[in-house]
């Protein structure tokens, strides 16, 4: 997850060559990597630069009913961990009792690459390669470690606050530190391996790698325009007045209301892939609407995050869904859309009940999603009770 798509692109064919080195089932890999990173999104062990993106959302807007809401980068910690470490044995039963056994056993076939090498097999330049990429990783992580570390010099910890908020500077400069790694380490390796001789060569694979990026950049473009315009027209407060003397009127506990968020995201993760994009949309109307029913922006943002967990693994129009497809292709070529969709749907059905009753839980018992972030809103004495 902190390595954002470039976890698509990594994992998923190691997990697939993990799995075929030990003679098993190539696409199994493929599923459980998908799975892990895509499936399971909101699961994260470590917050990171996603969490200060949503929940920066959050905050923005909270502000429509407490303009003096500050939100705690690590607010959905707790709820987030838990998803991490609960849904491992899920999807690790998911594996080992559906989708390895419908596959089958492996007959052995590995894909040919265009220069007639072997798929998985490395030479002596890529084995240096790896080495040299080995050695630029360590020297990088040493480098933000000592940023962060160092006694007196600490640019990327804000000694000037206290608690997790001090770690707020390393969490926004993990992006950075990403894209140097891979550009780096990928450096690193090509010239051993003969892939890159030179910057211009470094160049050409980006401009590679931005001309795959062109959709999402288009989509990207527009969504931005609808949010402007939707936060001009002042919709997302009226609305969440609206919405919220509707629920009050229904009088539904706290666990149904979130309920019926995890449900609504998971149906738009049909057909909206960009996770932001969609919170972006939703924020201004839904975080408002639950905070005036008593239920904190933290609670409301945990349930969002868990429903577009559920189908980014089955449909086609994720980002990422090509990518994993191709790669079950380069083992079974005559796998298709269907059988992607097929494979990956044991993941979301179980993720979709676990999250269901962990969100349940977290509500009934009213369980503090984050260090600092209680589940239940309770506005200042001076605060707005509406927009």
């Amino acid at each position: 997850h902190h390595a954002a798509d470039a976890a698509y692109v990594v994992l998923i064919p190691l997990s697939a060559l993990v799995y075929a080195e030990a003679g098993r089932n190539p696409i199994t890999g493929v599923a459980i990597a998908y799975a892990g990173i895509s499936g399971a999104f909101a699961g994260n062990v470590i917050p990171g630069q996603f969490d200060i993106l949503m929940l920066g959302i959050t905050e923005a807007a909270a502000k429509l009913v407490d303009p003096n809401y500050v939100m705690n980068p690590l607010g959905n910690w707790w709820f987030t961990a838990t998803i991490g470490l609960g849904f491992t044995p899920v999807a690790w039963y998911v594996t080992d009792r559906i989708i390895e056994p419908r596959l089958g056993p492996w007959d052995g076939h590995r894909p040919v690459e265009a220069d007639g090498a072997t798929f998985g097999q490395l030479n002596d330049d890529q084995r240096r390669g790896l080495r040299r990429a080995g050695i630029a990783a360590a020297i990088i992580v040493a480098a933000f470690a000592a940023l962060t570390l160092w006694p007196g010099y600490t640019p990327l910890f804000d000694e000037t606050t206290t608690g997790p908020q001090r770690m707020t500077p390393f969490y926004q400069a993990l992006v950075a530190a990403f894209m140097m790694l891979f550009l780096v380490c990928g450096w690193a390796y090509g010239s051993a391996a003969g892939t890159i001789s030179n910057h211009r060569a470094v160049v050409k694979l980006m401009n590679d790698g931005l001309r795959d990026l062109a959709p999402y950049i288009v989509l990207v473009f527009f969504a931005a325009h609808f949010v402007a315009m939707f936060s001009w027209s002042n919709l997302g407060p009226v609305m969440a007045v609206k919405g919220a003397e509707v629920l009050r009127g229904l009088e539904l506990p706290n666990t149904a209301v979130l309920t019926s968020i995890l449900l609504m995201t998971s149906g738009l993760d049909l057909v909206i892939g960009s996770a932001s994009a969609k919170w972006s949309a939703m924020a201004p109307v839904v975080v408002p609407m639950l905070m005036l029913v008593k239920i904190s922006p933290e609670l409301t943002t945990a349930a969002f995050r868990m429903g577009d967990s559920i189908f980014n693994i089955v449909t086609p129009l994720a980002s990422n869904f090509p990518l994993a497809l191709i790669m079950c292709q380069r083992w079974r070529p005559q796998f298709g859309v269907g059988s992607m969709i097929s494979l990956m749907l044991p993941y979301s059905i179980s993720f979709m009940i676990g999250g269901l009753c962990l969100l349940m839980l977290w509500s009934g018992l009213e369980l503090p999603v984050g260090p600092g972030a209680p589940a239940v809103y309770q506005p200042p004495a001076a605060a707005v009770s509406s927009p």
